[in-house]
């Protein structure tokens, strides 16, 4: 009686484990669909936000866009350096609302660029945010809004100031 007892927890928690997992990640689930002014995607529980962005750039050659968002998210803001020429990662918040994300898509080096800034909430209603080094969606969903432009537009680096900047004409300077 004792090994069939066992068995069957055995066979419950395989089984709850998997459900759980594959309600985490959800890889059938198509994660945007083509609307009148763009794109909208629906991001889901442990998806990675800048991959997600990356791929769907990539997959429908997307010349260049600007993107916004909301919903839950596990993310990391970072704050940029000038002396350093690099991001200082602030803190990683989880389990928060993101109320704002607003970014933009382009290509470097022949590779999607994504460049995002963001607003989070807590329980507090205590707002914190800057520019998104990375995220994951949490709990719930994170919806986007992806607004195409008709023109490929460069991410460049700028030497002097150590940064990438959105380049709008032929006249940006490396």
């Amino acid at each position: 009686m004792k090994p069939i007892r066992l068995l069957t927890g055995l066979l419950f928690t395989l089984t709850f484990t998997t459900t759980m997992c594959a309600q985490k990640t959800q890889p059938d689930i198509p994660r945007y669909t083509k609307v009148p002014t763009g794109y909208l995607m629906v991001l889901r529980q442990g998806d990675n936000i800048f991959e997600e962005l990356e791929a769907f750039a990539a997959k429908e050659n997307v010349p260049s866009a600007n993107s916004t968002g909301m919903g839950f998210v596990n993310i990391t803001f970072g704050f940029f350096d000038f002396e350093k020429k690099d991001y200082d990662p602030i803190r990683e918040f989880k389990d928060v609302e993101l109320a704002s994300m607003h970014g933009t898509i382009a290509w470097q080096n022949g590779e999607p660029s994504i460049h995002t800034h963001g607003v989070i909430t807590g329980k507090d209603f205590i707002a914190h945010g800057g520019h998104i080094l990375s995220g994951t969606v949490s709990t719930g969903s994170l919806e986007i809004m992806i607004i195409v432009h008709d023109k490929q537009l460069e991410r460049v680096k700028e030497k002097a100031l150590g940064a990438n900047v959105l380049c709008v004409s032929n006249q940006c300077r490396e």
